[in-house]
């Protein structure tokens, strides 16, 4: 549907006129109406500040590869089996986002911030106690949980103390997700953005001095990471708090939101727990892939994962793109204008195309160059530009499925992309590895190929299912 053009009167005091104005404000902050906003403007005011926020989020990823690959190969590869398991905390903190986004925009459109807030605070709630539960067990068993992985003893012995400190403080992480998650639904997508900015600039000051003991801190090795990302994620959080009891916004949380609300919860859990299995078989299926690859010795571990950081680092952006459509959708389906929608995601997934087929393009070209920055070592450095550049093929399709994706989770129908995932990755991509790596003998190659064939599959199969349109009748 097209948006009709508002007469020079129409427009609020104040708008801007230009795609840079435009820009500026969506740095700044706007109180809008997603809802009625032309959609062009609507897609650039949310995703301004969305992109950027994930921008922040993927330097996490790059700055503590970029610091621990100094220390060799062994740290790093400690630094991405410890990953790939804490991605399995991801996913739960996120699943239960995809029900927080989803639920505070369809409130928020429906003009009711008083039950947005209820559900923020039971989010928040249920969040951190899964969070503590999951922190105490993975942080008691970190050195089991390496070998499961299949480390070797010195993997092992050197990382133990990164992925406790990484497991136990996992709460940091989770509550970011989630009431960023809350942020985003709201349209406050400008708090989530500085939420982001302020952990990141603590970790970027506070990793190489935890690393290296520069000045007064302690020498801690590859813990030293581990101890600076908490830090900085844990004052993001404070942040986010202040912001959602103290400050004005769309939504502002009381001490009674916090009590349990047995309707709220149900919601919650019913919503989350698809968006939970979703995620976690979308990052099992990625620890799945190191599992296969731990077999090849740490150097293929450690190339395998600088690439993945490089590319983590392109896609959290486009994830942010994606967000900004996921609460248009929710916004307007609470607003009772599906077909607004719909077309806030195809403007979306025509953005990220051109964004991550840019960023494919120069990732390919200039990969050994990329790589360069992370590593020189001879075993490592062939391996992570191998990776990088097969998993880079498949990016303008990668951009299109995660908006579409975003579509399902935006409108609450948590269920269908859990059930593309458990298809396309879990009974196609795992096992696609599995038999290219070593029946047909083509060794660490063919995981890195089975990566953009299984997404290519995703990709299409969620554009089908996107014009069914099944999705506009999802009641949350």
């Amino acid at each position: 549907m097209t948006e009709p053009t508002p007469p020079p009167a129409a427009p609020e005091a104040g708008a801007p006129t230009t795609f840079w104005r435009s820009v500026w404000q969506a740095i700044k902050g706007t109180h809008s109406d997603f809802t009625t906003l032309p959609l062009n403007r609507a897609v650039l005011l949310l995703a301004v500040p969305m992109v950027l926020e994930m921008s922040m989020e993927s330097l996490f990823a790059v700055v503590d590869v970029f610091w621990v690959s100094r220390l060799g190969s062994e740290a790093v590869a400690v630094v991405g089996l410890t990953e790939s398991v804490m991605s399995l905390i991801y996913a739960v903190a996120i699943g239960i986002s995809f029900a927080a986004t989803a639920i505070v925009a369809r409130r928020i459109g429906e003009n009711n911030p008083t039950l947005a807030a209820q559900a923020a605070g039971q989010i928040i709630v249920l969040g951190a106690s899964i969070a503590a539960g999951m922190g105490v067990v993975m942080g008691w068993f970190a050195d089991d949980i390496l070998r499961l992985m299949g480390a070797s003893p010195e993997v092992v012995g050197l990382g133990t103390g990164y992925a406790r400190i990484m497991f136990g403080g996992n709460a940091t992480v989770f509550l970011i997700f989630l009431i960023n998650a809350v942020f985003r639904g709201a349209g406050d997508a400008v708090i989530a953005m500085r939420t982001l900015w302020l952990a990141n600039a603590l970790n970027i000051i506070l990793d190489p001095c935890f690393i290296f003991g520069w000045g007064p801190f302690p020498e801690m090795g590859v813990a030293g990471a581990a101890v600076a990302t908490n830090i900085g994620r844990g004052v993001g959080v404070l942040y986010q708090v202040w912001h959602l009891t103290t400050r004005a916004g769309r939504v502002r949380i009381h001490l009674a939101d916090f009590l349990p609300h047995r309707e709220s919860l149900v919601t919650i859990l019913k919503t989350s727990g698809n968006g939970i299995a979703q995620l976690l078989i979308a990052t099992t299926s990625w620890v799945g892939l190191f599992k296969i690859l731990a077999v090849f010795g740490s150097p293929v571990l450690a190339g395998y994962t600088i690439a993945i950081r490089v590319v983590i680092f392109a896609l959290m952006p486009a994830w942010g793109l994606a967000n900004a459509g996921a609460t248009l959708v929710g916004q307007n389906l609470g607003a009772k204008s599906p077909e607004r929608a719909e077309e806030s995601i195809r403007i979306a997934v025509r953005y990220n195309v051109m964004f991550l087929g840019a960023v494919g393009l120069v990732f390919i070209v200039c990969s050994r160059l990329i790589v360069g920055l992370f590593t020189s070592d001879p075993e490592v450095f062939p391996e992570a530009v191998r990776a990088l550049w097969i998993i880079s093929l498949a990016f303008p399709l990668y951009a299109a499925g995660m908006c579409l994706e975003a579509t399902f989770n935006g409108s609450g129908d948590t269920w269908t992309p859990t059930r593309l995932n458990f298809f396309c990755l879990w009974l196609g991509q795992v096992p696609l590895a599995w038999l290219l790596s070593g029946p047909a003998g083509l060794g660490p190659l063919g995981v890195y190929i089975a990566v953009p064939v299984s997404f290519t599959a995703l990709t299409v199969w969620s554009a089908v299912l996107f014009r069914r349109g099944k999705w506009k009748e999802q009641k949350v």
